[in-house]
Formats: C-alpha cells, sequence, structure tokens
C-alpha cells in the first residue's frame, strides 16, 4: 500500500478543485498515479480529507502485483484497502480472467466476486462467444495475503456444458509457484490389477525439497505404495522414487510372489562450467512389475552413474555403467555391467604439418553372469577390460583447380584381457595390437549456377590402407554388433559401429555426391558409390555389404520441391545391381490441414551383425485438422512379411492455447514374440488447473 503521506499524480484533459468541499475532479482521458497503483478512466472523483477515490468510464487500474483490473466504475478509499467495483474483469498476471458483477476488496488484501467466472482462454472461444472453458461460481474470494481463490458452488463448463461441480473449491493464486496440496488424480486400467484409482498429494516440505505421494488404489490387487522425493542443491537436483506393492492375487509365472516393488531415481549436478556428473538407476523386485502396473514399458532399463568434462574441443567421459531387464523376453544374466567405461578426446589445432593431431582413448572392464547371449553367431565372454588409444592427423588444402585434398593418419594401441570368450584358444588370454592406417580423401566440387538454382556435382575418392586386425576369436564383440552399411558409412575410415572390431586392409571408396538447389527454396540431393577391397584382410562377414571384393552399391535421393513436401529413397544393392539387400523409402506432406508421411522399409537378416530377423514392412501416418481445432489421426505399421498388422493407431484430438483434449487408442503385436498389447488414453488438460488422465490396457 502507499505510505503516508504519498502524493497523488493527475494528468487529465481538465481538472476542477473545490476548496470548500475539499473535492477534486479530473475529467477527460485521466492518468492517475498513486504510489505502486495506475488508475486510468474518464472521470476520477478525488477527497483529500477522506482519501477516497470514485472513477468511472473505461476504468483500468494496474495493482502492484501486475494484475489488471476493468470496470464501468470504482469506489477506492483506505489507499486503495477498500473498495467497489461494477461489472469487473480482473486480468492475472498468468493470463487467467476473472470477470464479476461485483467486486469488493478489503483491507488491501481480500477481494470478493460476486456471480464470477474464471478462465484462462484467451483467444479460445465458443462461437456464442464465450470462453471454451470457464469455472463458473456465486462467489470467488481472491485471498492476497494466503495467495488463494476460494470458490463457492465453482462448475466447470467446457463449450457452455457443466461437466464437473462441487460445493467448494480453492486453487491457489498465480504467484504460488510450489505448494503442498492434492494435485488431479490418475485413472488407470490393466489386466495385472484391474482398475486403479490415484489420488496425488504433493507435500512442499521446504523450499529446495518435497515429497509426492501417489498411492494406486486397485480392484485386483493391494494398493500400490508410489512415493516420490525431489530436492534441489546449490549445484543440481536429484530425484528418489519408490513403488511397491503386496499384491492380494498373485499372478503366475515368475512373478507369483506377494511382495513386487521398483526404486527409480535420478540426478544432475554441475561442478563446474566444464564438469558435469549424475545418475539414472532403476532396480525391480521382478523383471515385469513396472509394466504390469502401467509405470514403465522399457524391456531394459539403462543405470549409471557418470561424470563428463566438454572443454573446447575436448571432452572426458567416466560412467559405471548396468543393464536391468525389464521384460521376460530379456534374460538378465545375459545383461552385462561396466565398471568402469570412460572414453575421451583431445585435440591439438595446427600443431604438427598443418594439421590438428588428437588423442581419442576408451576403456571398460565388462562382466556378465553367463557367456550366451541372444545374438548366437556373436562370441561374449563372462569378463573383459579393453584399452584403446587412437592418436590421429589430419589436415586439408585446396589445389588451385579446386580439388579439396584431406590426407589422414592413424594410430591405434589396444590390448584386451578376456576370459571364458567362446572360440579362444584358452580361457583367460591377454592380447595386445598396434595397427597404424593411413589414408587420403579428395573430392572436386563442379558448380553450375543459373537464375533457376545451383548444380553442384562432387566426385569423391578415397584411398585408406590399414594393418589388419588379427586374432578377433581371442576377445568378444561387445560394442561393434550391429553393422548398416548405408551412404551415410560410405566415406568413413572405420566401419565398424564400435572399437571392438576394426576394418583393416587396403581399400578405395569411390563415388558421387550432387546437390541442386532451386532459387525458391527446393533442393535435390543424392550420392552413389562403393568400396573396393583391394588387399589385406577383410574385416567383414556375410551380411555386411562388404565381404567381397567390391562391396554393395549404396545410394540415396532426397527430393524436396518445396517446404512441405519431402521424398526420399536410400538402398543398398549388389554391385552388379541384379538385387537388392536394402530399400527404404520415406514421403511426408504438409497440406492445408493435411499432415502424413508413409515409410517402406525391406532390409533382410543379419545374424552375424545382431540383425536376427529380416524386416519388411510399410507405415504410415496421418493427420487431419478438422474445423475449430480438432484433429482426428491415425496410423498403421503392416509387416509384409509375417502378413499382419503390428501397430495400429487412431484417436480424436482438440488442441488450442488454453486446452488440449485426446482420446487415442494403440495396439501393437510382435510377429516375433507373439507379445500383444491393446491401450486407450483419454487426457484433458486445461491451462493453470492441471491435467487428468485416465489410462486402460488390456
Amino acid at each position: 500500500m502507499p505510505p503516508k503521506g504519498t502524493k497523488v499524480d493527475v494528468v487529465a484533459d481538465k481538472i476542477t478543485y473545490d476548496p470548500r468541499s475539499l473535492n477534486a475532479v479530473a475529467t477527460g482521458t485521466v492518468r492517475l498515479v498513486y504510489g505502486p497503483f495506475t488508475l486510468v478512466a474518464t472521470r476520477v472523483e478525488y477527497n483529500s480529507k477522506t482519501g477516497a477515490f470514485k472513477a468511472n468510464g473505461s476504468v483500468v487500474i494496474r495493482e502492484p502485483n501486475g494484475n489488471i483490473l476493468k470496470a464501468d466504475s470504482i469506489d477506492l478509499a483506505n489507499k486503495f484497502k477498500t473498495g467497489f467495483a461494477e461489472h469487473v474483469k480482473a486480468l492475472l498476471t498468468n493470463n487467467v480472467t476473472i470477470t464479476a458483477e461485483y467486486a469488493r476488496r478489503y483491507e488491501g488484501e481480500i477481494t470478493v466476486y460476486t456471480h464470477a467466472t474464471y478462465t484462462a482462454c484467451t483467444d479460445c472461444k465458443t462461437r456464442s462467444g464465450r470462453p471454451l472453458w470457464q469455472v463458473v461460481a456465486d462467489e470467488a474470494t481472491h485471498d492476497n495475503k494466503a495467495h488463494d481463490i476460494h470458490y463457492v458452488n465453482p462448475k466447470l463448463q467446457i463449450g457452455g456444458v457443466t461437466i464437473a461441480a462441487a460445493p467448494y473449491f480453492t486453487y491457489p493464486d498465480p504467484s504460488v509457484k510450489r505448494r503442498s496440496g492434492w494435485l488431479i488424480p490418475d485413472v488407470k486400467f490393466g489386466g495385472a490389477f484391474g482398475a486403479g484409482f490415484a489420488p496425488v498429494y504433493f507435500w512442499a516440505l521446504a523450499p529446495d525439497y518435497d515429497l509426492t505421494f501417489g498411492p494406486l488404489l486397485t480392484t485386483r490387487q493391494g494398493p500400490v505404495a508410489d512415493v516420490e522425493f525431489r530436492q534441489a542443491t546449490a549445484t543440481g537436483n536429484y530425484n528418489i522414487r519408490g513403488i511397491g506393492v503386496h499384491q492380494f492375487t498373485p499372478l503366475t509365472g515368475e512373478d507369483n510372489h506377494e511382495w513386487r516393488g521398483a526404486l527409480e531415481t535420478e540426478g544432475k549436478f554441475k561442478l563446474d562450467q566444464d564438469w558435469n556428473w549424475g545418475w539414472n538407476g532403476t532396480f525391480v523386485s521382478d523383471r515385469t512389475f513396472l509394466d504390469h502396473y502401467g509405470y514403465d514399458g522399457r524391456e531394459i532399463a539403462y543405470n549409471n552413474i557418470y561424470a563428463t568434462e566438454i572443454r573446447d574441443q575436448d571432452y572426458v567421459s567416466a560412467q559405471l555403467l548396468n543393464f536391468q531387464s525389464l521384460s521376460t523376453y530379456v534374460d538378465q544374466a545375459d545383461l552385462p555391467y561396466a565398471m568402469p567405461f570412460v572414453s575421451g578426446e583431445q585435440v591439438f589445432k595446427d600443431v604438427s604439418f598443418g594439421g590438428d593431431i588428437s588423442f581419442d582413448w576408451s576403456a571398460y572392464s565388462l562382466h556378465r553372469d553367463q557367456s550366451s547371449t541372444p545374438y548366437t553367431t556373436v562370441n561374449h565372454g563372462t569378463d573383459q577390460t579393453r584399452g584403446v588409444l587412437d592418436v590421429n592427423w589430419k589436415t586439408q588444402f585446396t589445389t588451385d583447380n579446386g580439388i579439396v585434398v584431406s590426407p589422414f593418419a592413424k594410430v591405434r594401441n589396444e590390448i584386451y584381457i578376456t576370459d571364458n570368450v567362446p572360440g579362444a584358444s584358452s580361457a583367460s588370454e591377454t592380447t595386445g595390437q598396434i595397427l597404424p592406417s593411413t589414408g587420403v580423401d579428395v573430392r572436386m566440387p563442379f558448380i553450375s549456377s543459373s537464375q533457376y538454382g545451383q548444380s553442384i556435382i562432387t566426385p569423391v575418392f578415397q584411398l585408406i590402407s590399414a594393418a589388419d586386425q588379427t586374432n578377433v576369436n581371442q576377445w568378444g564383440n561387445e560394442d561393434a554388433i550391429t553393422l548398416n552399411f548405408d551412404h551415410t558409412s560410405l566415406f568413413l575410415s572405420d566401419r565398424f559401429t564400435g572399437l571392438d572390431r576394426y576394418e583393416g586392409g587396403t581399400r578405395a571408396n569411390v563415388g558421387a555426391t550432387y546437390a541442386y538447389y532451386d532459387a525458391n527454396g527446393g533442393f535435390i540431393r543424392a550420392s552413389l558409390g562403393e568400396s573396393v577391397h583391394i588387399a589385406g584382410q577383410n574385416s567383414f562377414v556375410a551380411g555386411s555389404g562388404l565381404s567381397g571384393e567390391n562391396s554393395d552399391v549404396v545410394g540415396n535421393i532426397v527430393f524436396q520441391p518445396w517446404s512441405d513436401l519431402s521424398l526420399s529413397y536410400e538402398a543398398r544393392m549388389l554391385n552388379d545391381f541384379s538385387a537388392l539387400d536394402r530399400q527404404e523409402a520415406l514421403a511426408s506432406l504438409t497440406f492445408d490441414r493435411i499432415s502424413a508421411n508413409l515409410g517402406y522399409l525391406n532390409i533382410g537378416a543379419e545374424p552375424n551383425y545382431g540383425r536376427i530377423r529380416a524386416e519388411n514392412w510399410v507405415q504410415g501416418d496421418v493427420k487431419f485438422g478438422l474445423e475449430d481445432g480438432w484433429n482426428v489421426f491415425g496410423g498403421l505399421t503392416y509387416d509384409i512379411g509375417y502378413s499382419q498388422l503390428t501397430r495400429k493407431t487412431f484417436g480424436l484430438e482438440f488442441d488450442c492455447e488454453c486446452m488440449n483434449f485426446k482420446v487415442a487408442y494403440t495396439g501393437t503385436n510382435d510377429p516375433f514374440t507373439h507379445e500383444t498389447e491393446d491401450k486407450v488414453i483419454l487426457s484433458l488438460e486445461l491451462a493453470t488447473l492441471g491435467k487428468a488422465t485416465v489410462a486402460a490396457g488390456f
């Protein structure tokens, strides 16, 4: 409130003053500033003896907290602490609007609105001009001291239809960032527990930490305890969530015990401007608990404790890794843990022969309970320790006729200590190698420009020679299992995805890239090429596309005539073009109210590289905008090899700036494991009030 002695500053077209009554009247365009308050009206009357204001004619008051009050007329007294207004509209700082027939203020802290409405809709209106949703109440009381808005007989109306009502309702005002209280409950359905209702209570214990209780009350099992603790510190934040249940009716199979539960935790902290550290962890009583009760649908949880440093072009990463099975289709004994896994890179610019030198290093110590894994063609041991150091040199120069030449060299140093690797000569092995390599990348772009656009054709030639990585059967392949040879990896000096395998021998990579850029913003990009193995041991085996003297030919093309349409196709084919080993096509369109994409993939099985079965499917998704913010959407995935739908989804959505409503169905069917899941989700989110979700799995 304005302190004693605060003067009233007035700017008006006309001001009259009666010294007998001590009344001053300002008319026209009146702007009055009284301490932190600003009042604008067409007529303002002020009595200097009583300190009372009377204003009418499009009255607007800006309060110290940022709220704006509009009214036809208003009476204020006691330094703006008390007052009365007619036909009021209050604009709060979080874009909420409160309207009322009358408003009365008491002692500067309490404002009572009669026949009030509350809404966060500014642009979203019904055809009758009303807000899309609003809370209508006989009375709304805004307590500025407690920072609450209390409603008497509130009704929630959406589209003019009442969908919920209560005798009383209290909600924090916009100044409240966090406070203890009940949140919107969750409702979900599942085969393991039946129907579930979760009342959620948030307990703000202190400014820097809090608790959330969300017990799930079920129809088939006991109540599921769900408690989460969160804390913010000066350097970061962390949370710990515990979930547990005592089942009334234990399930069959490996989950036939009464007590089930899980612990989830995550932390992120900053040590200084370069170093960060943290953790992620999921620990469960059994593999399927989180999925059965609708908390987590992952098959494998990734747990780690990590520290990273990023400084300029250098980085260091250190982790302790563990993988937790969350599915009956994944055997926990197959999953390893790494104690530790560290890697890093240091780059030194322009230090030798006009080029850059960098050091890449990596080390891990990995352990598992058994040597078998889902990849029957890939050797894994029970224990493996690896250290790798790469010393790299590279530079680049351009000749007078425009040829870009990029020579490079590398010396790789590696050591492995392994136990129980199938195929190794003994149960324990220690192996080390030094592997030098060198190469050159030569490119010559040809550029043609016209009034219609620009074309760039670039022939590319690489020649690389490297020592062979021998005795690979003496250690396991942990991080280089997968291999997708395509146009993105054609010109890599080492096409393995990890460090446990290394591409040796002498080979030439040849190809060309083409790009056309239209003056109107459209473009075409394409590439085509192959790799030729010249000498030394070929590091690849059948299924890779690189195992022969001449590799498969890989290429792609992307055509985007304008920003709303994109077409792409990529393929890997035999070098005589007689058969396709892989092809993928994608089309996406955004036009007026329609957005859609259509994709096709056909890729053969590569058991030597982790792909146990072939994939051959087509999928499409479409979204169509109806009138007034409504959308319908749907999608299908059809597995051509198994001749069945593996994914189907469809739904209805409404979206605007103050409300989102969605109802959707999703069904999945894994043709390999025959695992199916059907789910219906209904959600309603109202700006400033919160979100409610109902999920049913069956």
